[in-house]
């Protein structure tokens, strides 16, 4: 049960050496280069978006303080991000929360005018998974969500796929 523990918690935190109240944006930069997007908050705090994608199972979150201080760096692939997902919210909402899916995996269907954001992640089993926002496209809100693993997809050879962390 530790041994589970240590990994789930493992996948959560970014291993390039940036301290929390240590690190600064200059810090945050050179090690994690320049962020896929950026939000600059009103009091000049600033957040900064790291997908790890196509093939990779993490996008982090860089938040910096109004002070230029690193506050925290999170994983947002997981299931507490996911839930924040609600029917209804936009799509600048959803960038917020899980940063940019990877281009190559969004998908419009026109039947339904149903535009399809995809993200791969690391299940709570650690089995590489996709969690899918599906967007009303004339509206651009969310409709709905969905998960499957990628053994579930087909996307796995005999034996299963797992991840590595």
């Amino acid at each position: 049960m530790i041994l589970a523990a240590l990994l789930l918690t493992g996948c959560a935190a970014y291993s390039g050496g940036l301290k929390p109240g240590e690190a600064r944006l200059e810090d945050v930069l050179r090690v994690m280069g320049q962020p896929a997007m950026r939000w600059q908050e009103p009091d000049g705090a600033l957040q900064l978006a790291y997908p790890r994608g196509p093939m990779g199972v993490h996008s982090y979150m860089a938040f910096i303080g109004a002070d230029g201080g690193l506050q925290r760096i999170e994983n947002v692939m997981d299931r507490s991000a996911f839930t924040r997902i609600q029917a209804g919210m936009g799509k600048e909402q959803v960038l917020r929360i899980l940063g940019p899916s990877w281009p190559g995996w969004t998908v419009y269907f026109k039947a339904r005018d149903e535009l399809v954001w995809e993200w791969r992640y690391c299940d709570e089993w650690n089995e590489p998974a996709r969690f899918d926002v599906l967007f009303d496209a004339s509206t651009e809100t969310v409709r709905s969500t969905l998960s499957l693993t990628e053994s579930q997809m087909g996307l796995c050879e005999q034996g299963g796929c797992w991840c590595s962390r």
